[in-house]
């Protein structure tokens, strides 16, 4: 990489690191001109890498804008973890599975190896590399154009390839929940979740608590059409309480020491 692309890098990964960060802050770390942080700034922000606030940059979500890949996989690790060993409960020996393209879902891959046979279907680029080297997992790739910030495949292309495939069952993920209402900020990523939800058998939607209370742009369903809800016994008992009543079929597992 040339002196300008390794210091991009550098800022995004140190943005990504700390979540949010003001550009004074950026200036003096980096030892370089507000004009400098601004540029390159201005460049990773028009590549969905961090977003521009008022003064600081972040790499955090918010309701319109996903937050990119790789900042995602650094959130809430130890109850993705321990969603994923739960949803494994759900998967048994000669089924097909799609796995969207969140991280929550994409934390299951390195367990699949276990499963013979199996045929995973995902367009998560992180999940087809976790799978490279799983001999007894058949790997179908939803292609079409790449998008960075999810680090997956999402447009028509990959829809119509999810409308071509039926799945005995889904596990997949969303952004912001709000009542019994999961959320994505994309309206193609709702959409390719939506497709994959109606070309499976069974659906299961894994949340650990940081997605709760939030909104985002486009709804991707309420959790009462979802099989099984599998959250963390770190989301707040009222609100477990509440999806219960509410008729969401609610799946508690251990999660991060409280």
């Amino acid at each position: 990489m040339t002196t300008a692309d390794s210091r991009r890098e550098e800022i995004a990964d140190y943005v990504i690191a700390h979540g949010q960060v003001r550009i004074d802050k950026l200036v003096e770390h980096f030892g370089v001109s507000r004009m400098t942080i601004h540029r390159h700034i201005d460049q990773l922000a028009a590549k969905g890498v961090l977003r521009k606030l008022h003064g600081a940059v972040t790499a955090q979500p918010s309701g319109i804008y996903e937050s990119l890949h790789r900042y995602r996989a650094t959130v809430a690790t130890t109850e993705k973890q321990a969603l994923a060993k739960a949803a494994l409960a759900h998967i048994e020996p000669g089924q097909v599975i799609f796995l969207d393209d969140s991280t929550t879902a994409g934390a299951i891959a390195p367990f699949l190896n276990d499963i013979d046979p199996l045929t995973v279907i995902s367009n998560s680029v992180a999940v087809a590399n976790a799978l490279v080297d799983a001999d007894v997992v058949d790997f179908i790739c939803l292609g079409g154009q790449y998008h960075r910030t999810y680090n997956a495949y999402i447009d028509h292309i990959c829809l119509r390839a999810i409308e071509a495939l039926r799945a005995d069952l889904l596990i997949c993920s969303a952004s912001a929940i709000e009542g019994t209402t999961a959320f994505i900020q994309d309206q193609q990523v709702a959409r390719v979740k939506q497709t994959m939800v109606a070309s499976a058998s069974k659906s299961i939607l894994l949340a650990d608590h940081t997605k709760f209370g939030k909104v985002a742009l486009n709804v991707f369903g309420d959790l009462t059409d979802f099989d099984t809800v599998i959250v963390t016994d770190s989301l707040d008992p009222a609100e477990i309480e509440r999806l219960r009543k509410a008729g969401v079929n609610l799946q508690i597992v251990k999660g991060a020491s409280k």
